[in-house]
């Protein structure tokens, strides 16, 4: 019997693979789904997407080409909820374990509902300290808060992960491992790649993961400030992953860890108490969205206090527009009734998305202005001149040039003068504009 990992191998294949090898180390059998459409997968699976949409009774083809990021992501979830319930039935399944944001939480628990009560279910999800019950249902799905956007390995990713793997080897009857042990080191001190215990599957190992050595600690002590490797805190959502990651290899090749905050209210809230607590050392804010859910009434408010940590605790910041185009709520029919004639898309089954207004933008740009004016630290606010996510693009579903046209002209009026205001005729995704980012950072933490 084997624990069924699922999630997209084009977009989070590193955590995967990581988290792949942990179970293996522990003595445990794995099968590896993919969900992922776009992008070829980061390592071979054992369960293809071509399985999964067959699964669904469509093909991995026809899903691509049709470009719908939600009925994808309802597919796949069709799909993987077929296959996992005839792995049990064939008594070849031990458990489930999922990691993933809104698309990823939706694709992997819905295999889980579809499993009987007793079969070890845990979804490691940036969603998970928020509202879930459209991912739990009526099933004994165990929803684990991933604290920083799966997106990367880092310290905190790290610890979040082994303890998920942990968790799921103990479930199934496995050898738990240690989650805080730290990396082995090489003669003179320098880090070296943990050693995993190879496969119990048959065939070919795939080599596992290097990275840095834990810099946690024990068990109770909490994260602790890394003295060689200052931290960066960085925001996301997913439709701002091409700027982030983009911009997250700069900062890295530059020498720093940057912890990606998946800006679901609960994200901004955890990115904000670590820099209160003095862990970071500069922070690029791309993905202020959790504005526009304050403001309207979305699920995703970060609170009162989002974007106002860095100004008082004095740390450099780089601000961004991303993502308020638009406010989060869940399935369309939770949608409050006085918005029920305002433009929305369909961001998968579980997430619906509404498009903001003029007059919500022009509220949002002073928001904006007010807080980052407040800073005593430098301060730069980056304005993608042709838009602020993925779908607000000329031909996306939230192009609305008067709406962007509010927002950046409010910023105009009501920014200090003493805030470093930087407009691009760029798009927030372009490459570019992640550059500028990132390298206007590291300047203003003296790089």
């Amino acid at each position: 019997m084997s624990v069924l990992l699922i999630g997209t191998l084009d977009t989070k294949g590193t955590e995967f693979a990581y988290v792949r090898d942990q179970l293996r180390a522990a003595g445990v059998s794995v099968l590896v789904a993919d969900a992922g459409v776009l992008a070829p997968p980061a390592f071979a699976s054992d369960i293809s997407r071509e399985t999964i949409f067959a699964a669904a009774g469509t093909t991995h083809a026809q899903v691509k080409a049709a470009a719908d990021r939600g009925k994808a992501v309802e597919l796949a979830a069709k799909g993987v909820a077929k296959l996992a319930a005839d792995l049990h039935k064939q008594g070849k399944l031990s458990g489930v374990l999922g990691l993933g944001g809104s698309a990823g939480t939706t694709i992997a628990t819905a295999a889980m509902r579809a499993l009987p009560v007793g079969v070890p279910k845990l979804m490691v999800s940036t969603l998970a300290s928020g509202q879930v019950q459209h991912y739990v249902g009526t099933r004994d799905v165990m929803m684990m808060y991933s604290v920083v956007d799966i997106a990367g390995l880092n310290r905190i990713s790290r610890a979040v992960l082994n303890n998920a793997a942990g968790a799921m080897a103990g479930m199934v009857g496995g050898k738990q491992p240690n989650p805080l042990t730290p990396f082995p080191k090489k003669e003179g001190g320098t880090e070296a790649s943990a050693v995993l215990s190879p496969s119990p599957r048959s065939g070919p190992r795939e080599a596992p993961l290097t990275g840095p050595e834990s810099k946690l600690g024990g068990v109770g002590e909490g994260l602790q400030p890394s003295p060689d490797k200052p931290v960066v805190a960085a925001t996301m959502f997913g439709v701002t992953t091409p700027c982030v990651e983009a911009a997250r290899k700069v900062l890295e090749s530059a020498g720093y860890e940057v912890l990606v905050f998946h800006a679901t209210g609960t994200g901004g809230r955890t990115m904000e108490g670590l820099i209160r607590d003095g862990l970071i050392a500069g922070v690029l804010d791309i993905t202020t969205t959790e504005l526009a859910d304050e403001l309207v009434g979305g699920v995703l408010s970060a609170g009162p206090d989002r974007l106002t940590a860095a100004a008082i605790a004095g740390v450099p910041q780089v601000v961004s527009l991303g993502a308020l185009d638009m406010v989060n709520f869940g399935p369309r029919d939770t949608v409050p009734e006085r918005y029920k004639e305002r433009l929305f898309y369909q961001h998968n089954p579980t997430v619906t998305l509404m498009r903001t207004t003029p007059e919500e933008m022009d509220r949002l740009g002073k928001d904006i202005a007010e807080r980052t004016s407040a800073s005593s630290s430098p301060t730069c606010v980056l304005v993608p001149l042709r838009g602020v996510s993925a779908i607000d693009a000329e031909g996306k579903p939230f192009w609305w040039p008067d709406a962007d046209a509010a927002l950046f002209q409010s910023l105009r009026n009501w920014i200090a003068p003493y805030v470093e205001l930087i407009e691009l005729d760029q798009h927030i995704n372009d490459p570019a504009f992640a550059e500028a980012c990132a390298r206007k950072l590291l300047a203003m933490m003296g790089e």
